[in-house]
This record gives C-alpha cells, structure tokens and sequence, in this order.
C-alpha cells in the first residue's frame, strides 16, 4: 500500500501537518504508520474522506470533543449528530442577535420598549441531600428573580455566600445588562467576605430575562417540547472538553469536576459572570439547578421529567430522581413558567 507524507497527506486534505499531529493524539487521524528511527508520519490515501470530514466539521464550529464522537459513528447516526448540532448553533445565533439588537438600540439612544403581558409561574427548593452534612445550596424564585447559588464546598462560609449572592440580586429592577453587571459586582463584594459560590439567575424586566451565570449551576430552557442549556460551565474540566482532551461522558466522573476556574468570590480575574438578555415567551419553561441534580440525573431523565406537571411537582419529581441516583450532594432546583396575563 502507498502511503502519504504528512505533507503530501496536509495538501490532499487540506488540513496543517500542525492540525494533522493534534488530531492524531486525539484519535480523530492517526498515522497509519510511525517510522521508528525519525519519527515520521505516514498516512493511507483510504484515510482523505475521515480527514476531510475532521476539516468539515471543524469549519462549521464543532468542538473537538464532538467531531470525535461523531465521527465514530456510521453516516447516517452521523448526519443526524451534525444536524443537532447545527440547531444548537441556529438557536444560540437567535439567542445573540436578541441580543445585538438590544445593543443597537441601546447605543442608538432609541431605547427598548418593554412590556408587561407576560407572568410567571414558579417553585423552588434546596435539599442537603442524602450524604451531606449541611446544606450550602440555594434556591430562590419570586415574580422578578429566579435563582441557583451552590457554596463552594470546603471553603468556610460556603452557605452564607450563596444566600449573600441571591439576595443581592433581589429588588433589581433594571435588568439591562449595566444593571446586571453593577448588581454581580455588589455580589461579588458581599460574597468575598464570607467564601465562594456559583450564581445562575433570571432577572426579570418585562418581557425579557437577564441571565447572570458564574461557575457550574445551570440554566435549562424547555420551549415548543425542545430543551435547550443556555449556560456553559466556568470549570477546569470543561476546559478539557473544549480543548478536545475529554469526551462529554468522561467529564461527569473526571475527578477534578468540581473544581471551579470562576466563581464569586474568587477574585479578579476568576469572578467574572457571563451576562445576556432574553426575550421570553408564552409557554417557556426554565429549569435552573446546582450541579446535584445535572451531575448526578442523566440528562435524558432530566428531560423527561420536565415538560408534564405544575412547576412544585416537577421540582420536587427532579429532586426524587437525584435521591434515586443517590444525592451524594445537595441538590437545589428551580422550575419557572412563561404564563400569559
């Protein structure tokens, strides 16, 4: 069999011999033989199509830790993978561009015109969970706040600083994203001062969200029967994930999961909070928690215990299943509806 340079094998995929060596120690292109004395790669020419499909893939945004997975499995389940991914992409391009034309009108001095024709419907609940000694979980919803804070186990006042943090966003009235970000700095400042916590929360201003979110509590969004995650975890792990280094299974048992890169509290540079604005509408149902139930509950029994049932009853249904996975956490669970008024 004739086998390719690594750079005869670059040119014909169009792929760097840089990007060829990466996707080699990730196991999407491995050589098809090493030379033992120079170390030289060589590829088969049978190899192109998996190259190609690599470059495609990465050309459309997928991270690594994806193509991986998709490239593993026969076309057809892999079309299918690629098209999921692709709505992901659809949806949180809708997402940002809600976004960008807020900041437009914002900047324009046109302002946003906010109305009141929608309501909420919500329940929450904390549980310590049935190893845990103490609960450093909170859950909190009310008409114009809803949110998760998880205390950062180990650290001494982990419990104070998570109730610290919701509270200073309660009777936050302007959820533009100024107001968002003056009501996490004075957060941050009352929760330096008694330890560390995760912050997921929705400020509401009419018809729209403010989402604030630093560290691995979550924000899930259930909208006409789809179920979208609208946070990304701020911890060591998914860095791995992202760089290509562990697959999404691996990540939830990975012994260094909790370890956080920020939270408040942590300092500058390790407390800065990812801010966004949504637009809500009829129907909607969010779902925010600590990492007791998503990383415990595997995401398919999540799903499934959401869309059926009043906001109390899916609450405490979720918190059942973090029981039945064994709650070696606490566990804190927000469920809220998007109700016309």
């Amino acid at each position: 069999m004739d086998l390719l340079t690594i750079g005869a094998f670059a040119r014909a995929s169009r792929l760097t011999p840089k990007a060829l060596r990466l996707y080699g120690e990730l196991g999407l292109v491995p050589p098809a033989a090493v030379d033992a004395e120079t170390g030289y790669r060589f590829y088969a020419p049978a190899q192109l199509a998996q190259a190609r499909l690599v470059a495609w893939l990465r050309r459309v945004g997928m991270p690594l830790a994806e193509i991986r997975q998709v490239v593993a499995l026969p076309p057809a389940q892999a079309s299918t993978a690629v098209a999921a991914y692709w709505s992901r992409v659809e949806a949180d391009l809708a997402t940002r561009g809600e976004l960008a034309a807020f900041l437009v009108d914002h900047l324009a001095g046109r302002g946003t015109t906010m109305t009141d024709d929608l309501g909420i419907r919500y329940a929450a609940r904390s549980d310590r969970g049935a190893v845990r000694e103490t609960d450093e979980d909170v859950a909190y919803a009310g008409d114009d706040l809803l949110a998760v804070a998880d205390g950062v186990g180990g650290v001494p006042g982990g419990a104070e600083a998570a109730a610290s943090a919701v509270v200073a966003l309660r009777g936050l009235t302007d959820a533009g994203l100024a107001g968002l970000a003056e009501a996490v700095r004075a957060a941050d400042r009352a929760v330096a001062e008694l330890g560390m916590t995760t912050l997921t929360a929705l400020v509401r201003s009419g018809n729209r969200f403010g989402l604030v979110h630093v560290g691995d509590s979550r924000a899930y969004l259930l909208r006409n029967g789809d179920l979208f995650r609208l946070t990304q975890d701020h911890s060591y792990v998914q860095t791995l994930v992202d760089a290509g280094r562990v697959g999404a299974g691996e990540a939830l048992t990975h012994p260094d999961r909790p370890k956080l890169v920020r939270a408040l509290g942590a300092g500058p540079g390790r407390n800065e909070p990812d801010l966004s604005l949504r637009a809500a509408l009829a129907g909607d149902r969010y779902l925010l928690c600590s990492d007791g139930l998503w990383a415990e509950v595997p995401a398919a029994e999540v799903a499934s215990a959401l869309p059926d049932g009043e906001p109390d009853e899916v609450v405490d249904r979720l918190i059942e299943l973090a029981y039945a996975h064994g709650a070696p956490d606490n566990v804190a669970v927000v469920v809220a509806d998007v109700v016309a008024v």
